[in-house]
């Protein structure tokens, strides 16, 4: 489903990532593990498009991508939850979770994802005319995974996804990971 061939990134002349290489097969989940600035968000970063690799090929699912812009990437099926969230906190819940379906026109399906999501994560409902800046840490993190499911991905990116979280939320948002 996707594959890194040989990438190297760099932030201007900073060589981030050197010759990396990867595959994640449809259905797995893959967890990048290493020391603080060993690469592991700029990966993420490279595969959404945010920071293009210099060289090397990223392909989804047989195509390359590696070129292309994050809403282009998007629109093809993969999306990123990146670290520390990042949601729009000016924006109320349903606002936040609206935006994750921006690029979709099929309203029907829009709504039961919207239903679907509710069923994960009560809270989001209770809270959904809320600014997403007045949720606390765990359940902005709730929000930012919403927000990106509501994309409807075919594969999720998910940059820290338990940091900062207490250990019963952690264990709730792996749980929804799985299913």
């Amino acid at each position: 489903m996707l594959e890194l061939k040989g990438i190297s990134t760099f932030y201007g002349n900073i060589q981030a990532l050197h010759d990396i290489s990867l595959k994640v097969e449809e259905g797995e989940i893959i967890t990048l593990i290493g020391a603080n600035g060993a690469g592991k968000s700029t990966t993420l970063m490279s595969i959404s498009g945010i920071v293009p690799p210099r060289t090397g090929e990223i392909l989804f699912k047989g195509k390359p991508i590696h070129e292309l812009s994050p809403n282009k990437i998007v629109g093809l099926g993969l999306c990123q939850v990146p670290e520390g969230r990042h949601i729009f906190p000016d924006l109320t819940v349903a606002e936040n979770l609206d935006m994750g379906a921006f690029l979709r026109k099929d309203k029907k399906q829009i709504e039961g994802d919207l239903e679907y999501i509710y069923d994960l994560f009560p809270i989001l409902q209770k809270r959904r005319n809320q600014p997403g800046g007045n949720l606390s840490g765990g359940e902005q993190q709730m929000l930012a995974i919403s927000r990106a499911l509501m994309a409807r991905p075919q594969l999720l990116l998910l940059d820290e996804p338990s940091m900062g979280l207490a250990p019963l939320v952690t264990r709730q948002i792996f749980d929804i990971i799985r299913k």
